[in-house]
């Protein structure tokens, strides 16, 4: 279980894994490989095989690659890695008093602070005294030596095809000529190494980090830093810091949740609903046309109650203050990620390095070369009539793609409209269904089947945008690393926007809301008839539609995320473990464990991003959303950090010095957010049309909600129904129906048109929605503006390293002088 060379003092970097193939192919293979592994030793690599007898199948050779002093510090200058100079002298930050009551969730200083923290500066081949080097085995780190190496892979040649140069292990991978490449983990995670020059690092985050029962502890940012690289590091910091922050929004939502709950007997609404004088009295207009009969309002009685815990006062200052909350979270992450680029020696680190990187398909593919203005070398670059056939084809295809979400949520509406018809008439008539019929109502008993629908839906389209989106991505050859990862998160986030959000949107902004009045309803494709509003409200549906799509997808992605690597790598080891343990080296272990991938941040990233869409885009129709997402957090961060560090092979360490343009994706859904619950506040829920009645048309004093629901519906007469909505019977000969607007009654000369009411109520929701936003914004922004990015002992901290880091760089300058005179 090492990992050395079979000398024990060249520490493995990276291990290549292939298979022989006995067909004509199998031959290229063989050239081709023999050409990589000779250019990676001209690049100053040492390799060292294991025979496919020693593995533990017996089919499978292990190449293991070790970088030497003189390539490590070749390529740190080439990377621009910073080193230690010095031991930092900056005192640290005054105590926090409550400290020691935090104390239960700290982890040991050794866990927290693997290393001493040092004032850094670019590695020079010329200046190697200058640097604290110790002992050159364990200067560079585990991650900076695999993050050299794979540099080295990506652009190593094997060979000439075709009349162009090929190059880059990600080609071989891709062809099959090697199975896997990839750095090997220190040690077995739930056991110390038994070689004692092993770090032992991987144990330590399983045993401090990655099990579930730690959920409650802080997260060892700078050992993770340390074992995976930048760029996951910077993830964890983020998913943390978000987790943290939702403990404060969750605690809130909580609060209006139990308001609401509380002060459900004080309801007026589903009180009148619910009383037998009253709701019992009003006979409503059939659900649909024909088949349905007439029925009476307190049969919503139970829904209507309900209802009132999410669509009450407490629901309207949730909304603002998630506005607030938004800002708070994105400012303070801002100064966390400040002082995190302080910490990990980022500062300096611009993507402008990265861009200055070419990616090797973009090298591969570009026949024509031009002058590089910044490096004034040649490269090879893409013409702009080629760029523009493949955007136009790109965005052609985004765009179908887009329209196939949007049909499919058009189906569903369909669904929701015939199978609508089929509920209320099949509720109204069952007898056996009595017990459950007061809660299952024909509207929420659509709503929920709907909603599983378009879950089952969401994840089958979500399957293949994946790989739409990948493919667009590759087919427009993106120039650095960096672009094409932008470029794919904006499809990927397009994609999942429309697909995720697209059901909530209708419920939330359009169902109930083109309805017409019987005798003139509204049809979709002239054959079904728009879906009303439950007489207590649409938010309830929303709710729900919420609730199913959130948790179902938080659920599935635990189950693909924990379930599925571990069945896997449980069934690819089943072999394995028949043989003694001697045998199955770390090479072999690591090999059969699942494979991260370039894009298995950009997964998690993207989970997370459409969760925070879920809590602020609509958590005005459901405080417990936060709740919801702090619950699964928690879990998250085990989740994720379980699979990483006992599920699959180590990832190759990469920099990153902030989360990339997800803060720009964040940044706008914040902003949505603000209208998407003003409107929601105003159009979808009940509270303008209950104030506005409250103060301008209520007639008691006593109890100024009381007639409310009277108010509410308007009178419709039966003998106007035209033949294709008039239902088949009316056993009890009745004469009028109600329905819910707000219309003037039949024997009126305006019969059938808007009262003044709907007016007002139309002025109040749109008034309401100005001064909603206006407000939320002119907060927001004095909050970006009060709250300063970057920490100022982080400023004082920067100014001071640089200044002490040149002064050490013109000391050792002008003893080199001194030497030399």
């Amino acid at each position: 279980d090492s990992i050395f060379f079979r000398d024990g003092v060249r520490r493995i970097d990276f291990v290549l894994s292939y298979v022989d193939d006995p067909n004509k192919e199998g031959e290229k293979k063989l050239e081709r490989r023999k050409e990589f592994e000779s250019n990676l030793q001209k690049a100053g690599l040492e390799l060292e095989t294991e025979d496919r007898k020693e593995s533990e199948d017996g089919k499978i050779y292990f190449v293991k690659i070790h970088a030497p002093w003189e390539v490590l510090i070749t390529y740190a200058e080439v990377l621009n890695i910073k080193v230690p100079i010095r031991e930092n002298d900056i005192p640290s930050t005054v105590e926090n008093p409550l400290d020691c009551m935090l104390a239960p969730l700290r982890l040991p200083e050794s866990v927290m602070h693997p290393e001493p923290d040092y004032f850094t500066a670019p590695f020079s081949k010329d200046k190697q005294e200058l640097y604290l080097i110790n002992d050159e085995s364990t200067f560079f780190s585990p991650s900076m030596r695999n993050r050299i190496v794979n540099y080295i892979l990506t652009r190593c040649p094997y060979g000439t095809e075709e009349g162009k140069k090929k190059f880059g292990i990600k080609r071989l991978l891709n062809n099959g000529t090697y199975l896997a490449a990839y750095p090997l983990h220190d040690c077995q995670y739930w056991k110390k190494a038994n070689d004692p020059n092993c770090d032992n690092e991987r144990y330590t985050l399983y045993m401090e980090w990655a099990r579930f029962l730690r959920f409650y502890k802080e997260q060892p940012l700078d050992l993770i830093r340390k074992y995976y690289g930048e760029k996951i590091g910077i993830y964890f910091a983020w998913l943390g810091f978000y987790t943290e922050m939702l403990f404060l929004a969750a605690v809130v939502g909580l609060i209006c949740f139990l308001y609401g709950l509380f002060t459900m007997d004080e309801n007026m609404s589903s009180k009148e609903i619910c009383d037998p004088a009253i709701g019992g009295e009003i006979i409503m207009c059939p659900l649909c046309d024909r088949d349905c009969e007439y029925w009476r309002l307190n049969t919503t009685c139970q829904s209507s109650e309900y209802s009132h815990l999410f669509d009450n006062v407490a629901t309207l200052f949730f909304a603002i203050f998630m506005g607030i909350w938004v800002t708070l979270f994105l400012e303070f992450w801002k100064r966390r990620q400040a002082r995190l680029k302080y910490e990990w020696d980022l500062v300096d680190f611009e993507e402008e390095q990265q861009q200055l990187q070419l990616r090797p398909e973009y090298e591969a593919k570009c026949t024509q070369k031009r002058r590089n203005p910044v490096t004034q070398e040649m490269e090879p670059y893409l013409p702009v009539t080629s760029q523009a056939v493949r955007f136009c084809i790109s965005g052609a295809t985004v765009l179908f793609w887009v329209s196939l979400i949007i049909a499919s949520m058009i189906a569903v509406i369909v669904y929701r409209l015939a199978v609508y018809a089929a509920f209320a008439s099949l509720m109204e008539n069952t007898q056996s269904l009595q017990p459950i019929s007061g809660l299952l109502t024909p509207q929420l008993a659509t709503s929920v089947t709907a909603s599983c629908l378009n879950f089952v839906i969401i994840m089958i389209l979500n399957f293949f945008y994946e790989r739409i989106a990948i493919w667009i991505t590759d087919m427009e050859i993106p120039r650095t690393h960096m672009e094409y990862e932008n470029r794919l998160t904006m499809k990927m986030f397009l994609f999942q926007f429309v697909n995720y959000y697209s059901s909530c949107f209708y419920v939330a902004f359009f169902k109930g809301k083109f309805v017409g009045y019987p005798g003139a309803y509204t049809y979709m494709f002239n054959r079904w008839r728009n879906e009303e509003c439950d007489p207590a409200g649409c938010l309830i549906e929303l709710t729900t539609q919420l609730t199913i799509v959130m948790a179902g997808k938080q659920i599935w992605g635990n189950i693909q995320e924990a379930v599925v690597p571990w069945i896997c790598n449980w069934w690819g080891r089943r072999k394995a473990r028949n043989n003694p343990e001697n045998l199955y080296s770390r090479w072999e272990q690591d090999h059969d464990l699942q494979t991260f991938g370039a894009l298995g941040l950009f997964y998690e990233y993207l989970e997370m991003v459409i969760q925070f869409g879920f809590i602020t885009l609509f958590v005005a129709s459901f405080p417990l959303a936060p709740l919801l997402a702090l619950m699964n957090n928690i879990l998250e961060i085990r989740v994720d950090s379980w699979k990483l560090t006992t599920q699959y092979r180590r990832p190759v360490a990469a920099k990153a010095h902030s989360i990339g343009v997800w803060q720009e994706i964040l940044n706008g859904m914040a902003i949505l957010s603000v209208v998407t619950n003003a409107f929601i506040v105003a159009f979808t829920s009940d509270m303008i049309p209950r104030l506005v009645y409250y103060y301008a048309y209520s007639e008691s004093e006593d109890s100024p909600m009381s007639g409310y629901i009277n108010n509410s519906l308007s009178v419709f007469l039966i003998s106007d129904f035209p033949d294709r909505n008039r239902p088949k019977e009316n056993p009890e000969g009745l004469v009028i129906c109600r329905y819910r607007d707000y219309r003037y009654p039949p024997d009126h000369e305006k019969k059938y048109l808007h009262t003044m009411q709907f007016w007002h109520i139309l002025a109040a929701k749109l008034a309401f929605i100005i001064i909603m936003e206006h407000v939320v914004f002119i907060v927001k922004f004095f909050v970006a503006w009060m709250i300063p990015d970057v920490p100022a002992d982080v400023k004082a901290k920067i100014k001071r390293e640089k200044y002490l880091t040149q002064k050490i760089l013109h000391e050792y300058e002008l003893e080199k002088l001194k030497e030399r005179l």
